[in-house]
């Protein structure tokens, strides 16, 4: 069983030191939390193609935002991934370093809501107990969809637990849904007690709602555009050999998530799909267009002021830099 695995220790973070991102034009220094999604990151410094762009990428696993965003605006981090849901929630402000140039993953089902036979639509959670992580992306989902419906999320219970308790939370008759995510999303809904238990709401119905980006800090992105598509052309090359060859690829990433190909395979065949250079295009639209990753952004900027875990009402297009993708591939091969 493969869940979100979060690393939080500050003393891990061996590759800061004071203004570390300037001692090479060439170097990208990149957080990410603990999660396959991030696979192809590794995969293109695997198969060199971070060399072949002159670059030299460090990585590492670190999902504590509040240390990533204070490194990211003293220069020691340049790029950052994590959900659009993540992004727009609090400590960013409107002036906080970061742009979003692109995506690397989205859910396309790994994240859902698991309900007893009384609930079939959200409506019918008024007044019962919803019991999820506050702020994984099935939280996002269900208050997404309570939105929709014109329900206050305080005309629902929520019971805040850990995601991966959401079997043995949801044998408690008295909670009506839980949210997880797969592996765990199709064991609780099969493997349950309770009768009728069905999968109320996943992830696949929200096209390029659960989408994981690649944010890059402001100041740096803005002196080093080239660097950064290369960075883009790096990765999404890197998801054109995972297409064409999943097997080898799926062996190239496992080891840097201490996984064996199976469990890796485990993972991200419940609905973890990496996004391609024609996905994000499609996703993100011509610059100065506006795009299914503006609409979504901008949905869940209004949640996240909603349930007050953002301060600051965000807009996208101060947020989304779409230059990078446009044309990335002029003058380069593929």
């Amino acid at each position: 069983m493969i869940i979100r695995k979060l690393l939080l220790s500050v003393c891990a973070l061996g590759f800061l030191s004071p203004a570390s991102s300037l001692a090479d034009d060439n170097e990208i220094n990149c957080f990410l939390p603990f999660w396959v999604g991030f696979g192809p990151t590794f995969l293109a410094e695997d198969l060199g193609y971070y060399a072949e762009e002159g670059l030299k990428v460090n990585i590492q696993f670190n999902d504590d935002r509040a240390v990533m965003m204070a490194a990211m605006e003293q220069g020691d981090v340049d790029c950052w991934e994590g959900t659009t849901s993540t992004y727009v929630t609090r400590p960013r402000t409107a002036d906080s370093s970061g742009i979003i140039i692109g995506a690397i993953d989205v859910s396309n089902g790994a994240d859902g809501v698991v309900a007893d036979a009384s609930i079939q639509t959200v409506a019918d959670l008024k007044g019962k107990i919803y019991a999820d992580q506050v702020g994984a992306p099935s939280w996002t989902l269900m208050m997404y969809e309570l939105k929709k419906a014109g329900i206050e999320s305080s005309d629902v219970e929520l019971l805040s637990i850990d995601g991966g308790d959401a079997m043995a939370v949801f044998e408690d008759k008295s909670v009506a849904a839980v949210g997880t995510w797969e592996p765990l999303l199709s064991q609780v809904a099969g493997g349950t007690s309770r009768e009728g238990a069905h999968i109320l709401l996943h992830s696949g119905q929200y096209p390029g709602l659960i989408l994981d980006v690649i944010t890059i800090a402001t100041a740096e992105l803005r002196a080093n555009p080239d660097k950064y598509a290369g960075f883009l052309r790096s990765i999404y090359r890197a998801i054109d050999f995972y297409d064409k060859d999943p097997d080898k690829a799926i062996a190239m990433m496992a080891p840097h998530f201490d996984l064996s190909p199976a469990e890796f395979l485990e993972s991200i065949a419940s609905g973890v799909d990496y996004t391609s250079y024609e996905e994000n295009i499609e996703l993100f639209g011509a610059p100065g267009s506006r795009s299914t990753v503006d609409d979504n952004f901008d949905a869940l900027m209004a949640i996240s002021i909603d349930v007050d875990m953002a301060d600051t009402a965000l807009i996208s297009k101060n947020h989304i830099d779409k230059t990078i993708l446009d044309g990335l591939w002029d003058g380069h091969k593929r």
